[in-house]
């Protein structure tokens, strides 16, 4: 089995270097990371830069991968996940994904999300964001969650297209496209699942996603008190849930 790793915004791959550590503490091997077009790799020439293209991006990098495949996303890798299992779910035999909340009807963009979706002042909030030095980056991510190794790396590893990578997807996102995903994800059916519950999950309104657990037939893992970098602050736990859940797939 392959198990992919797809993170999100404002992020790179290194967020799941404590997971995957874990991970092969317990026996895990073929673990592989994919780092979507502007997080952590470089915006290719002519890249739209809407969920539908990073749709495209991830299908094609799970067709060039040796099955079975088991994705696990993160915030926006989520929501690549989310959208992948109602286009191509072939792809995968199962997932893991936090932030159910973003495909439930209900579902209201955070602050943050929506200034990004507003010409001019989404302009202005990235052009803010990119004029924060690197040390200030790094001590807002570990405030917010992450360890200071994985801040440094992320910070460190940032590509330049990155703003202009959220505003084009954050706007291409905006809704009702979420909950109109939502509502397809559960009139076709997916593949088995796990969400992945941080209870304290500041930008995913967990307890819609809970709800989204239930309307997938999905189950949870529920972390209790833990916020959006979960896997930074339970990484053993978290490896342990996941290796249970593949496990019992056969």
């Amino acid at each position: 089995m392959t198990r992919v790793f797809i993170h999100g915004n404002p992020e790179t791959a290194a967020i799941w270097g404590p997971l995957l550590d874990a991970l092969r503490d317990r026996g895990e091997s073929a673990l592989e990371c994919v780092s979507p077009p502007g997080f952590g790799a470089p915006r290719p020439d002519g890249f739209d830069g809407g969920p539908s293209a990073y749709l495209d991006w991830l299908s094609g990098e799970l067709e060039a991968l040796d099955g079975p495949i088991d994705v696990v996303g993160h915030d926006w890798g989520a929501g690549h996940v989310y959208g992948l299992l109602a286009r191509r779910p072939d792809l995968v035999r199962s997932w893991a994904a936090d932030c159910a909340g973003l495909v439930h009807p209900d579902y209201v963009w955070h602050d943050m999300a929506q200034a990004w979706q507003t010409p001019e002042v989404g302009e202005q909030v990235i052009e803010a964001m990119e004029g924060v030095a690197p040390e200030e980056r790094v001590q807002r991510f570990v405030e917010l969650g992450m360890t200071r190794a994985v801040a440094t790396e992320v910070v460190t590893d940032t590509d330049p297209s990155m703003g202009s990578c959220i505003l084009d997807l954050y706007r291409g996102a905006a809704q009702p496209m979420m909950a109109e995903l939502g509502r397809s994800l559960v009139e076709t059916g997916v593949p088995p699942g796990l969400v992945l519950d941080a209870t304290d999950d500041a930008y995913s309104q967990p307890a819609l996603g809970r709800e989204m657990a239930e309307r997938l037939g999905a189950a949870t893992f529920t972390m209790a008190g833990e916020g959006h970098w979960w896997m930074c602050s339970v990484h053993d736990a978290a490896a342990d849930a996941l290796v249970e859940f593949w496990a019992a797939l056969g």
